[in-house]
């Protein structure tokens, strides 16, 4: 048995893994898949000073009070960063670092800096009252279900989240890591270089047919995966 945490993407909450959890419970793993602050069922403790550092101590905060150790970190789209920021923090904790079409950056890199600038300018001048950006675009190959699952509930992401910078507390990361790339992007997407940069670094890579959200679109396969990352580790 295997222990995960799930660290969800921008927009989201632990809801949206609500699919892998009879995944993993039917071979004998543990799920994991706490909310960070402002987001999901926690929206109504969002304020505009919510940032990166925010949603890092919201999972080293689970770790702790749930006493896990040796767990299999997942990070997916945004959630990269944040579980980056956690594995730093806790080593001793983490056995296996996945990002799953995430963000996997470097030392004193936000995720404004991985993206192109126009994108940076948007998400400032759409920012509702300054701070709340709103959702991206569901992918168009979502089944109609999904998006009627996941529309309601996905929720403005605050601004400071994409903006600050990580600080890596620790030097180097040096634990086992393990990318996941969703291979239906269009043009230009931001994850395509974290997986290329996984490959030089000597990573385990996985591609998969899916678009970006493959626990909601491709619960199974993503659950193969994952099932590989734990045995490898």
């Amino acid at each position: 048995m295997a222990t995960f945490l799930a660290v969800h993407g921008a927009w989201g909450a632990g809801w949206a893994w609500k699919k892998m959890r009879p995944l993993m419970a039917a071979r004998g793993h543990e799920l994991f898949a706490p909310t960070c602050t402002g987001l999901g069922e926690r929206a109504h403790l969002a304020h505009r000073n919510i940032d990166l550092e925010t949603h890092i101590a919201d999972i080293l905060a689970v770790l702790e009070f749930e006493d896990l150790h040796g767990v299999i970190l997942v990070g997916h789209s945004y959630g990269g960063m944040v579980a980056t920021g956690v594995a730093d923090r806790a080593r001793d904790r983490i056995r296996h670092l996945v990002y799953l079409d995430a963000f996997a950056p470097e030392n004193d890199k936000a995720l404004h800096d991985y993206v192109p600038g126009e994108r940076r300018e948007a998400d400032r001048k759409g920012a509702v009252d300054g701070w709340k950006v709103p959702p991206s675009p569901i992918p168009p190959d979502t089944s109609p279900a999904d998006v009627a699952w996941l529309a309601p509930r996905r929720v403005p992401q605050p601004l400071q989240c994409f903006a600050q910078k990580l600080v890596l507390k620790n030097g180097p990361l040096t634990l086992p890591r393990s990318y996941i790339y969703a291979q239906r992007h269009n043009p230009g997407d931001p994850f395509r270089q974290f997986m290329q940069r996984a490959r030089r670094e000597g990573w385990p890579v996985y591609e998969m047919d899916a678009s970006h959200s493959p626990h909601v679109t491709a619960p199974e396969a993503l659950m193969e995966i994952l099932e590989k990352a734990a045995t490898s580790s």
